[in-house]
C-alpha cells in the first residue's frame, strides 16, 4: 500500500522585521517630540525680548526722529530675540542654572538674570565673530584688533544693560509662575475673576503664606490628628481659600 505523495503547498514567505519598519517611525517620532520641546522652551523668552527691544528700539527712534532706520532696527531686534531665545534654551541645559532654586527668591532672579546675561554676551561676541571670519573672510588673528578699532562698544555696552533689565523681568515673573504653579500667574492675572473665590487676591495669598507656614511648623502625623491645634488650623485655612459649591437652580 502506498502512501499518496503529500504536496507542500505551502511557499516560504518573507516577512520584514517588525524592528526595522518600526524603528524609523519610533526615531522620527522621538525627533520630532524633542524639537516640540524645545520650541515651546524657546519660545516664551524669545516673544518676551522680541516685544522689549522692539519697544527699546521704537521709543529710540521716536528720541532722536530716525524713522528711516526703524526697518533695519526691527530686524536686528528680532535677530537679537532669536538669539537671546535660543541662549536661554542652552543655559537651562546646564546644571549651574539651578543652583540657588531652594534659595529665597531673590537669589535665583539676580543669578538666573546674571547668568543668562552672561551667556548671551558670548553668543554675541561668537555672532560677531563668525560673521568676520565667515561672512567677510578677514583672517582670525585681526578679529580682536578689528574689534577694538572699530566695534561700537557704546551700542554693544547699552544693549546689553537693557538685556539684563529685561532679564531681571523674565526671571522675576518666571519665578512667580513656578511658585504659584505653572500657569497659575497667568490664571490669577487674565482669567481667574474675584467674584469667583471667597477672599480676594491678597487675602488668599496671605492664607496661602500662612498654609505654608504652618507646613513648616508642624509634621504630617500632626495634621492627620482631628485633636490637634495643627489640624484645626489647616481646615480653617483650607475652609477659607477652598471655592464655595455653586448653588443649583432647580428645574421647574
Amino acid at each position: 500500500m502506498r502512501s499518496a505523495p503529500v504536496l507542500d503547498t505551502d511557499t516560504p514567505k518573507f516577512e520584514t522585521p517588525v524592528e526595522a519598519t518600526h524603528a524609523p517611525v519610533g526615531i522620527a517620532r522621538r525627533v520630532g517630540a524633542f524639537l516640540l520641546r524645545e520650541l515651546r522652551e524657546m519660545l516664551p523668552p524669545t516673544i518676551f525680548f522680541f516685544i522689549g527691544f522692539n519697544l527699546i528700539v521704537l521709543t529710540t527712534n521716536l528720541l532722536v526722529a530716525n524713522y528711516g532706520a526703524s526697518f533695519g532696527s526691527f530686524m536686528l531686534a528680532t535677530g537679537a530675540a532669536l538669539v537671546v531665545g535660543k541662549a536661554v534654551l542652552v543655559a537651562n541645559a546646564t546644571r549651574s542654572i539651578r543652583r540657588y532654586d531652594r534659595a529665597p527668591l531673590i537669589r535665583p532672579i539676580l543669578f538666573k538674570a546674571a547668568f543668562y546675561w552672561a551667556v548671551v554676551f558670548v553668543a554675541r561676541l561668537l555672532e560677531h565673530w563668525i560673521r568676520f571670519w565667515l561672512v567677510e573672510h578677514h583672517p582670525l588673528g585681526t578679529f580682536l584688533p578689528h574689534m577694538i578699532a572699530t566695534f561700537d562698544w557704546h551700542r554693544f555696552i547699552a544693549i546689553q544693560l537693557w538685556i539684563f533689565v529685561l532679564f531681571l523681568i523674565y526671571e522675576t515673573a518666571t519665578e512667580l509662575n513656578h511658585l504659584f504653579g505653572k500657569g497659575e500667574l497667568w490664571h490669577l492675572l487674565v482669567t481667574s475673576r474675584p467674584s469667583e473665590l471667597p477672599l480676594d487676591r491678597r487675602q488668599r495669598i496671605l492664607e496661602l503664606v500662612r498654609l505654608s507656614k504652618l507646613a513648616d511648623a508642624h509634621s504630617i502625623d500632626e495634621f492627620r490628628d482631628p485633636s490637634t491645634l495643627a489640624h484645626t488650623q489647616l481646615v480653617d485655612i483650607v475652609h477659607r481659600i477652598a471655592r464655595e459649591p455653586r448653588e443649583r437652580t432647580s428645574m421647574e
